[in-house]
């Protein structure tokens, strides 16, 4: 069986789809035996579809550079 932290770096890339998919089993035997992990995981799912919901935006690499730029431009 994998760790809690392990399960939870699994957790995690499931998130983004970059789970493998023996990856994504041994979490589903580990969320079956840890409670703990079990409630991150519901959690982190909540979360993921209400940021779908939002249909967040991230700014674009171009975008952070200018403000990066204004800010020092601040200071």
């Amino acid at each position: 069986m994998i760790s809690c932290e392990k399960a939870v770096g699994i957790c995690d890339k499931a998130q983004y789809k970059e789970a493998s998919v023996w990856d994504i089993l041994k979490l589903k035997f580990h969320i079956f035996i840890c409670k703990a992990c079990s409630n991150h995981s519901q959690k982190n799912n909540t979360l993921t579809s209400l940021c779908e919901k939002a249909k967040l935006v991230a700014l674009s690499e171009e975008d952070k550079t200018k403000m990066k730029e204004s800010i020092a431009d601040e200071n």
